[in-house]
């Protein structure tokens, strides 16, 4: 018994070894290599770790298809290409002695449809004058806290008055839970902000539901986390469907916009965090030969980024904004004339001075969204009142 337990420890052994040679190589003579994903240009630092076996990269959420990595090191390259769900390894030879065992993975994707019975859990949602949507929720069973859901970000965040009087006990070291409505949600992490939707304490992002369907009913003033997207939705002709695409922790839409003959399509981030219409980057915008300089100026203000930061930005008029078949004419739009980069993108930003005019269902399963204009479709932008 005792030999034949050496024999397949050594068997199983030999195995590895030899499934290890067969992994593509690549070769380092510095620790710091670059990540890029190229479908998506999400570019990564990297540090070349041997100590960590296996040292995983997961790739942005995919939506359809597949996702290829580069991997560029000082002096040598290799493409990993993974599908939903899927993972693969290769080898980093740095300085010709150190094997580093590197993992490219794509997360199973979530998908709570099957669930039986199913769930719609309506939580009442709330809108203020500066466009901020919230809900109330309880952290931890103890903190009752007003929070903005943003599409535009991930996990839980906190302003630093409310981390400071309103957390009644230490978040650090345990699993800290978020109830809204009748769900429960944990596995998220906590961080700091200085500013937070007005009268809010903070914001949680969509990734809380990511694998189930979030509706936003400004009808009926409520918000419902669903276990699968409702029949009569894909049946009711009225809702235009919106594929979605992934950067990162973001979600973007495809968003069609027009200045006199000049005609602009491109992916915008979803982002209903963000207080006004739609962010222009002048920059990007310039590079695709869109005449920004054709838009007529309504104002020049200084805005707050989300840590403090300031942000010069002048408002002007956009032509038209179209959604799928729906369409928004002379929108005032904030117009950058310096990019403000996501994780080194340039991109434009569609904020909920538009997408509040909808009721949406985002299907974070299939990756639709899915519009349709309700009550305050035709209302007023509220830089022009």
């Amino acid at each position: 018994m005792k030999y034949i337990f050496t024999f397949l420890f050594l068997t199983i052994s030999y195995l590895q070894i030899m499934a290890q040679k067969k992994l593509p190589v690549v070769k380092a003579n510095s620790s710091k290599a670059i990540f890029l994903e190229e479908d998506t240009g999400l570019k990564t630092d990297w540090n070349i770790d041997p100590s960590i076996k296996p040292d995983v990269y997961t790739v942005t959420k995919i939506s359809k298809g597949t996702r290829t990595v580069k991997i560029k090191t000082d002096i040598d390259s290799i493409r990993i290409t993974v599908k939903q769900g899927e993972k693969k390894d290769f080898i980093i030879i740095l300085k010709d002695k150190d094997s580093c065992l590197t993992r490219i993975e794509s997360q199973i994707p979530k998908n709570f449809s099957n669930l039986n019975p199913p769930f719609h859990d309506s939580i009442r949602l709330g809108i203020n004058g500066q466009n901020t949507i919230f809900v109330k929720t309880l952290l931890n069973k103890t903190d009752s806290l007003v929070l903005n859901f943003d599409t535009g970000s991930n996990n839980l965040s906190l302003t630093r008055e409310t981390l400071k009087d309103k957390i009644k006990e230490q978040l650090k070291g345990r699993v800290n839970v978020l109830s809204i409505g009748n769900k429960k949600y944990d596995g998220f992490r906590i961080y700091q902000v200085e500013l937070s939707g007005h009268g809010t304490d903070g914001r949680f992002g969509w990734d809380l539901f990511d694998g189930m369907v979030v509706e936003l009913n400004y009808d009926q003033g409520m918000m419902v986390v669903h276990s699968r997207l409702p029949d009569y939705v894909k049946k009711d002709k009225t809702y235009q469907p919106l594929d979605i695409i992934y950067l990162d922790k973001m979600f973007l839409i495809e968003t069609t916009i027009k200045q006199g003959s000049k005609t602009n399509k491109d992916w915008f981030l979803f982002d209903t965090g963000y207080q006004r219409t739609v962010m222009l980057d002048g920059p990007l915008l310039r590079e695709r030969n869109f005449p920004t300089d054709q838009m007529k100026i309504i104002k020049k203000v200084i805005m707050k980024g989300g840590q403090g930061n300031e942000i010069p930005v002048v408002t002007a008029n956009l032509e038209s904004l179209s959604l799928g078949r729906y369409n928004l004419k002379n929108i005032p739009a904030q117009l950058l004339h310096e990019s403000r980069p996501l994780h080194d993108q340039k991109m434009n930003i569609l904020g909920n001075e538009i997408l509040k005019r909808f009721n949406v269902f985002m299907d974070f399963q299939n990756n639709v969204v899915y519009i349709k204009p309700n009550k305050l479709f035709n209302d007023g932008y509220i830089e022009k009142e």
